[in-house]
């Protein structure tokens, strides 16, 4: 009878810890995505009354997500997010009434974030070869400024290298771009394989991902880096424990064919700069022309 009782236990303990996992599971593929809904974007805009746009262009297989606020005819501002992100990062900066009324705005979500094929990420080239077809496509003929924050920072600096003539600035904010100060991260493989990676909920997935990959795609983009002719502007805070402040100078040392070299060192500022410091950035970015 005793024997009996712990058998009915012990399948009773299983069905319940099985059944926790598969929560979990569950758990992990359906929360954590770090985007706005289309309605929570609705209410956004409709709170401020910014007119925008929300749609999606298909790329070589690739959805791209974006949307757009401004003067339709104006020179663009184009936000590429971090990792991980989407395009409601910059959302503050979308809806601001100095920004709007001089520039046209477009925030993206990059591959494997938001609903550009979310979960599914890519590495550097791969994205930056998209979001430079984006950028053709969605093209009013007038500058291009591009700001890219954290991963978003080697992404610009990457689609200027291959295509420097196409943009007019580069606004880099926090970003990863010496693969010197970027850590092994041995561990992320580990999680990066099955089983174990769906274990990772919503977002962090395809940012482990691309975080793993991005060391040795920054050693492919160094030797480009003199190939960039914009102006370019960096923003860095000066306590960054995520992206080390010594990509600042590594970037000073190797854009030598910048048009201009701007460093603005927020002094105590840790990686989150584009929302601590929003007006300051803001008003780097009201400057531009």
């Amino acid at each position: 009878m005793k024997n009996g009782f712990l058998i009915v236990r012990n399948n009773k303990m299983k069905t319940i810890f099985f059944s926790l996992i598969l929560c979990y599971l569950i758990f992990c593929q359906s929360c954590m995505r770090m985007r706005m809904t289309p309605k929570e974007t609705k209410t956004f805009f409709k709170t401020s009354k910014t007119a925008y746009v929300d749609s999606s262009i298909d790329i070589n297989g690739y959805t791209i997500h974006y949307i757009e606020t401004g003067k339709k005819d104006a020179s663009t501002l184009f936000f590429v997010h971090g990792s991980p992100g989407s395009w409601d990062a910059y959302k503050d900066y979308l809806k601001d009434s100095l920004l709007l009324s001089k520039y046209r705005m477009i925030a993206i979500d990059r591959i494997g974030f938001g609903y550009s094929n979310f979960g599914k990420a890519e590495n550097l080239k791969t994205n930056t070869f998209i979001i430079e077809k984006f950028v053709k496509q969605t093209s009013n003929g007038k500058p291009i400024y591009l700001i890219g924050h954290s991963l978003g920072g080697p992404t610009i600096v990457q689609m200027a290298a291959e295509q420097p003539a196409d943009y007019a600035g580069l606004i880099i904010l926090a970003g990863s771009v010496d693969p010197k100060a970027e850590t092994p991260e041995n561990w992320r493989p580990i999680i990066m394989a099955k089983p174990l990676r769906y274990f990772i909920p919503g977002a962090l997935r395809p940012s482990n991902d691309e975080c793993w990959w991005l060391k040795s795609s920054l050693y492919e983009l160094e030797p480009k880096l003199e190939n960039i002719t914009s102006k370019v502007i960096i923003i860095h805070g000066t306590k960054d424990q995520l992206v080390p402040y010594s990509n600042v100078g590594f970037l000073r040392r190797e854009l030598v064919n910048a048009k201009t070299l701007k460093v603005i060192s927020i002094k105590d500022a840790n990686h989150f700069i584009p929302w601590t410091h929003f007006k300051e950035i803001r008003d780097v970015l009201y400057q531009l022309e």
